[in-house]
Formats: C-alpha cells, sequence, structure tokens
C-alpha cells in the first residue's frame, strides 16, 4: 500500500518531540506528550511498568501480532557531584563524546521540579587563562556544568534544590530548514517516533487497516541497552525503527530509509529485511543497506531477553549520530511509508 503521509502534521510533532526534554530515566514530558497525541488520534494507550507507551491499532486479521517499536529516551547526563566552587560534575547517560556536547546549554531537573539553565564547559574553557585549553582531554573527569545562577559553592547550588541525581537534558536547538533538512539533537530516535504516528495519522485519516494487529512500544531505556527486553504477550515479529548511521563503509545518505541487515547483535532476519527491500524497491523509495557493528536496538534487546520472535531494524538515515544529528524530511516520511506497505501487505 502506498500511503500519503502527512508532512506537516509529521514534521509538527518531530519539532514538538525534539523541544521536550527526555534523557533516559527522565521521559514522562515526552511520554506525556505522546499520550496526548494518542488521545488526539483515538488510538488506544498505556505505559509498561518501565514507563514506555503502548499503542494499538487492530488489524483485519487478529491470528498475528507485529510490534512497531521507537524509542523517546535520548542522550543525556545526570548530576554526580557539586563542587566547592559551585559548578556540577556530570556522569553520562548514553555513549557520547564529551566534545560533542562542550559548550551546549542545558537543564538541570530537580527532583522536586524546578529546572535551572547551564552551560557544560571544560574545566580549562578559556585560551586567555590556560594554557592546554586546547589540548585538555575532554573526558568526563574534566567536563562540569556552569549554572546559571548566584552560586559561589557547594552551599549555594544545595540552597537552589540541586542534588546528585538529578537529571541534564542537553539543548536539543532544533531546526527545519527551506530545503528540508533536520538538525538537531536527539533524532535519535524521536524522527522514528515522529514516523511512526505519522503512520498512525495515516491510518486514521484515510481510512486503512493494518493486516495484523499492530503494537506500536514507544521505550524509554533504549539508550542504556534494555528498553525493549519485556515485550506484550503474543508479539510474533518485531520491526525497530531507529536512525540509520553514515560513515566510512556505509552506503546510507540522510535522504534514505535504513535497512540494516546485521548489527553488534548480529544479522536480523532474512525474510523481513529481504521482504523491506523488495517493498522499497516497489514503491521507489531511496533506500540503503547496510551493516552497523557498533549499534544495536529495541530489537537486539527483546532478542536478548529471550523473545521468541523474528525482527528487522529500518530507520530514516542520521548523519553524525549521537552528536549533532541531521536527517531529511524524505527519509522520515518514507520511513512511515515503508511500514506503512510492510504491515499492509
Amino acid at each position: 500500500m502506498n500511503i500519503k503521509p502527512n508532512e506537516a502534521y509529521i514534521l509538527d510533532l518531530l519539532k514538538r518531540l525534539l523541544d521536550t526534554p527526555s534523557p533516559t530515566g527522565y521521559t514522562h514530558e515526552a511520554i506525556g506528550l505522546v499520550r496526548a497525541e494518542a488521545e488526539s488520534l483515538g488510538v488506544p494507550f498505556s505505559l509498561n511498568e518501565k514507563g514506555g507507551a503502548l499503542l494499538t491499532l487492530k488489524g483485519s486479521d487478529s491470528s498475528r501480532r507485529i510490534a512497531l517499536s521507537a524509542h523517546i529516551d535520548t542522550l543525556g547526563a545526570m548530576v554526580r557531584s557539586i563542587t566547592s566552587t559551585g559548578t556540577l560534575k556530570l556522569t553520562s547517560v548514553g555513549g557520547f563524546l564529551m566534545n560533542s556536547i562542550e559548550n551546549e546549554y542545558c537543564i538541570i531537573h530537580t527532583r522536586d521540579g524546578k529546572k535551572y539553565t547551564g552551560t557544560i564547559l571544560s574545566q580549562h574553557p578559556s585560551v586567555h587563562v590556560y594554557d592546554d585549553a586546547r589540548t585538555y582531554k575532554r573526558e568526563e573527569a574534566n567536563m562540569e556544568v556552569r549554572i546559571d545562577e548566584r552560586v559561589e559553592n557547594k552551599e549555594d547550588v544545595l540552597k537552589l534544590g540541586i542534588s546528585v541525581g538529578d537529571f541534564i537534558s542537553f539543548d536539543s536547538r532544533a531546526v527545519i530548514t527551506p530545503s528540508g533538512y533536520v538538525k538537531s539533537r536527539h533524532l535519535d530516535d524521536k524522527a522514528s517516533v515522529a514516523a511512526l504516528f505519522g503512520l498512525i495519522e495515516s491510518s486514521r485519516r484515510e481510512g486503512w487497516m493494518p493486516k495484523h494487529d499492530l503494537v506500536f512500544l514507544l521505550s524509554n531505556y533504549e539508550e542504556v541497552g534494555h528498553g525493549a527486553a519485556w515485550l506484550p504477550e503474543g508479539i510474533n515479529e518485531m520491526v525497530a525503527v531507529d536512525m540509520g548511521a553514515m560513515g566510512d563503509d556505509l552506503s546510507c545518505k540522510e535522504t534514505d530509509v535504513s535497512i540494516c541487515a546485521k548489527d553488534s547483535s548480529g544479522p536480523y532476519d532474512y525474510d523481513m529485511t529481504g521482504r523491506l527491500i523488495e517493498l522499497a524497491k516497489q514503491l521507489e523509495i531511496p533506500y540503503a543497506v547496510d551493516i552497523y557493528p557498533h549499534y544495536g536496538s529495541d530489537a537486539s534487546a527483546a532478542l536478548r531477553a529471550g523473545n521468541n520472535i523474528r525482527a528487522a531494524l529500518i530507520g530514516p538515515g542520521v548523519h553524525a549520530s549521537h552528536a549533532m544529528e541531521r536527517t531529511h524530511k524524505q527519509a522520515v516520511i518514507n520511513t512511515a511509508k515503508l511500514l506503512a506497505a510492510y504491515v499492509t501487505e
């Protein structure tokens, strides 16, 4: 089936998702956003015990259940300690390079609901002061958060209500350009969440049904490896929808739908992957088949947890993954189109 995704809807939702902080472990605000979106579309919504979201669409044949997953959690950090000079040491949530977050704005989220802005810096941030400012090693122990409040010591910070274990989210800096590029942090994996909602919105607007029952799993612990370790009962197969990486020895572009044949967890299901490739050809969707040795998905977590399923992995191509990412609207929209064809065949 060749659906026509609502481009304006997908891009509007994507921008709102990107502007909503959701580092792994602190995803309730983004979950609230998708709950409201599901309710507006009339789609049943529930939460699993970990706080991930489950949405369902009935199919014309209920003999099988297919899971489509994307993760709503992103990279981020937590307060590791408070220094004597009133700055914050951080600990990473998810895997990224320290130089990718240097000089970035951030928000500190306290347990009692306060939010404070800040900037992530190295401890030697100025070439006017430090001889080694350019060569100072960018590693976790050498980074800190400068809080935008009048603080001079640890006691001043504690009076603000900031404590060890508070979450730190990074400013996404999301921009959609006139040429169709989406540049932002956290396209991994909010671009895929938007694609899934584009699929759901199309079903509601155009009145089509999937062949089999669909369960949409928006996981919230993927960046730390166990987002979809648990699956709802009765799932037969799973398509993880996550970004396609770009770089040396890879063919994916920002305008492509990535079809991953193998990642760090091993090969994906031969028949499912082959069918996705054939559908992309039939629909004339630009796509790339790649292998990602430094990559794992929600499907990887589900398989490692012992779920008896077949699994595949696709998603929009994303440049500079886990840094300042960029994709193109074509890849996001075509991801929704390819999934619609897969679930209606």
